[in-house]
């Protein structure tokens, strides 16, 4: 059965860094894409990161460039989010999830998810 699994989240003072990973089994461990989302309290869910896996070309939000990078291991099993210079407006649940093909943030076909890990940013 498909799965993806989030962890890394915690509570971090502004300035700070987390390492967010996204562990793929079944299907999802041969996903084409797999990206990082995230949603604020109250706010849209927005894409943050990608990865396209078979060439490991990465695309970003504009709002994480410089401070974010999305990478993955070797065995292209794990899906990680360096996440530096962190902010309070960094907030938010953070889930991955994959795609059969190859997908921007805005694609329908993201089709599986995790439930997500917790990112706390406190000044």
């Amino acid at each position: 059965q498909a799965q993806l699994v989030e962890s890394g989240g915690d509570s971090v003072q502004a300035g700070g860094s987390l390492r967010l990973s996204c562990a793929g089994s079944g299907y999802v461990g041969g996903a084409v894409t797999v990206g990082w989302f995230r949603q604020a309290r109250g706010k849209k869910r927005e894409g943050v990161a990608i990865i396209y896996r078979a060439s490991g070309s990465t695309w970003y939000a504009e709002s994480v460039k410089g401070r974010f990078t999305i990478s993955q291991d070797n065995a292209m099993i794990t899906v990680f989010l360096q996440m530096n210079s962190l902010s309070p407006e960094d907030t938010a649940m953070y889930y991955c999830a994959a795609c059969p093909g190859l997908c921007g943030f805005d694609s329908a076909r993201w089709n599986y998810w995790g439930e997500g890990t917790q990112v706390t940013v406190s000044l």
